[in-house]
Formats: C-alpha cells, structure tokens, sequence
C-alpha cells in the first residue's frame, strides 16, 4: 500500500493483515507479522470489518454520496457499521439539523449494504434458584453469594420480630 495515501476503513486494514498471513499461522511464529499486529488483527475479526468485502465498501461509497457526508464520517460509518438512529447520531456532526429524516434512510442503507458484524457471545442469565447442598455437605459453589427470593422462604421458615415485621428464622 502506498504511505501517507489517506486513513484507511478497518477492512481495508485487515484485508492487508490476511494478505500477510495473519489468518494462516495459529501458532503466530512462522509469518512475518508483529505482536502488535496480531492484536489488531484479533480485534478486526471480532469487529464489523470481518464480513466486509470489497464490493460492500464500494457500493456503500456509491450509495451514499448523495448525503454529502464528511469523509471521517463515511470511514466511521463503513468502520462502525450503525445500525440504529442511536449509534449513527454521535457519528454524523450535527445529524439532525442537516439531515433531519434522511437520518433514518441513511441508518437503513448501511443495514442493506453492511454485512452484519459477527455475533457476540451474549452472558448467561442468572438463576434466583437456591444453591442446593451437595451429598459431601459443601455447597455447590462457594463463591457466588447465594440469591433468595420472598417466595422461597416458607411461612414456617419465618416468624414475627418485635415491631410484626417477618423475619427468616434459621
């Protein structure tokens, strides 16, 4: 690639790294990449870029000309990949005031054109169950503290305090 020809979309980035090698060496010894440079390319393929092609940049560049949108702006964009009024309003300077609805068209373009990022491993939901006690007598997991709920408690399980307040009794 040329020097000093301009910022360059996270696609265009990693579609340089690929070309090195990054991708074909799991073990990170054999091509001539740096550490530093497998870090980038471990974010890039997490990130929206890695379902990018060529095509889907140039037919965004295409389609969005008639915005007149900023060139940092389009490289957020393509970079980002917004895919609601939410995400694109901190992207685009002044976003309501020069494009007022368009704003939605636009979010809408780059939903059609983009591909979709990667899918995140969502955290599991946790439980309100009670920790069970295992055979040898240890709880099951010692470290978490364990969540009741009002409805776990009997009514045997409780009795009055002094001010009629219910209180758990052990």
């Amino acid at each position: 690639k040329e020097a000093n020809a301009g910022a360059l979309t996270n696609f265009e980035v990693l579609d340089f790294l690929r070309s090195r090698g990054a991708s074909k060496d799991p073990t990170r010894v054999i091509v001539p990449i740096a550490p530093s440079e497998f870090k980038v390319y471990d974010y890039l393929v997490e990130s929206a870029a890695c379902n990018q092609t060529k095509e889907h940049v140039k037919e965004f560049l295409e389609r969005c000309k008639s915005y007149k949108l900023a060139k940092a702006e389009v490289l957020n964009i393509i970079n980002l990949r917004p895919s609601a009024l939410v995400e694109i309003d901190p992207i685009i300077e002044e976003s309501e005031k020069r494009f007022g609805e368009q704003l939605e068209e636009l979010v809408n373009l780059v939903v059609e054109v983009l591909p979709e990022p990667p899918t995140q491993k969502l955290p599991e939901p946790e439980s309100n169950e009670v920790k069970e006690d295992t055979t040898d007598g240890k709880n099951m997991d010692e470290d978490k503290m364990e969540t009741v709920t009002v409805e776990q408690i009997d009514k045997d399980q409780t009795e009055p305090n002094e001010d009629g307040e219910q209180i758990v009794v052990s």
